[in-house]
């Protein structure tokens, strides 16, 4: 009981989901409603000033952890474009990254966390060029700098495969992963960003899949809902319990390999929030 306790325990929050106010404020209300931890995205709660690499400060830090009043940061969230086709653009964002990584060491975050982009400027899906080896390598490539520099502030860099950018499934975030080879690289685990139209008819071996390929790495897991219309390239996303996806597979995954891990909710709103938190700790109290 004490094992399936501490699971449920472990459930988080996006930050930018939760009720509008100050980072007291939202911190408050999300301790209110049952949750231990939170997904952290600067720009989004305080403001955009704070994504400016010169903002990065142990003072900045340990504000931000005397706001949150004893939440973990589960993922402070810096996802911007790696594979940018403007080098200076390139060069401005590996600053941010370093920068997150700086604050991350200073909050005691979990991870630092980024998705995988696309090769070209708008950070659009592209059919025809992002799925390719080509893309891929330039991801290696853009990122190996950026695992570096975790590893010399003491910080995890994760990674979130989305099927419409660059890392889209299991199999190639297991080739990011054996071709960087450091242990401050990590992966976040959202299912539903595993799912488009194109492998829709086969969504559980999709999960399935990243799962067995990505089990010692991953450090994360984002839980939200879907419901599929069968005509958009995409699931309509929404909270956990409100849709159609089956979780019981995931969380026996998570009770049988990841103890203690950290499951982020996504797509909720304030009026929501801690149902679909209770919705996951149910289900995870019936996995024996």
């Amino acid at each position: 009981m004490a094992f399936m306790e501490t699971n449920q325990q472990n459930i988080g929050l996006r930050m930018h989901d939760a009720a509008p106010g100050t980072l007291e404020q939202r911190a408050k209300n999300i301790i209110g409603q049952g949750f231990s931890c939170v997904h952290l995205a600067l720009g989004k709660v305080l403001d955009g000033r704070f994504m400016n690499p010169a903002a990065a400060t142990p003072g900045l830090a340990h504000s931000v952890k005397k706001g949150l009043q004893g939440l973990d940061i589960a993922v402070l969230g810096c996802y911007l474009n790696l594979t940018h086709p403007d080098e200076s653009v390139y060069q401005e964002t590996v600053k941010k990254y370093l920068a997150h990584l700086s604050l991350a060491n200073w909050m005691q975050a979990g991870v630092v966390g980024t998705e995988t982009g696309n090769p070209n400027k708008d950070y659009a899906y592209d059919p025809e060029r992002s799925h390719t080896d080509e893309a891929l390598e330039l991801f290696i490539r853009r990122v190996q700098p950026v695992v570096k520099a975790a590893e010399k502030a003491g910080a995890t860099l994760a990674i979130e495969p989305v099927y419409t950018h660059i890392v889209s499934d299991g199999k190639r975030a297991r080739r990011v992963l054996d071709a960087i080879a450091s242990p401050n690289l990590k992966i976040i685990l959202d299912p539903i960003n595993l799912l488009h139209k194109d492998n829709m008819h086969r969504r559980d071996e999709v999960i399935a899949e990243a799962m067995e390929l990505l089990c010692p790495e991953i450090a994360i897991i984002h839980i939200k809902d879907y419901i599929w219309d069968g005509i958009s390239g995409r699931p309509d996303e929404c909270a956990a319990g409100l849709g159609q996806m089956d979780y019981s597979h995931i969380l026996r995954f998570v009770m049988q390999n990841k103890p203690h891990i950290q499951m982020t909710l996504e797509c909720t709103k304030p009026e929501n929030a801690e149902g679909a938190r209770l919705f996951i700790a149910r289900q995870l109290a019936e996995i024996i």
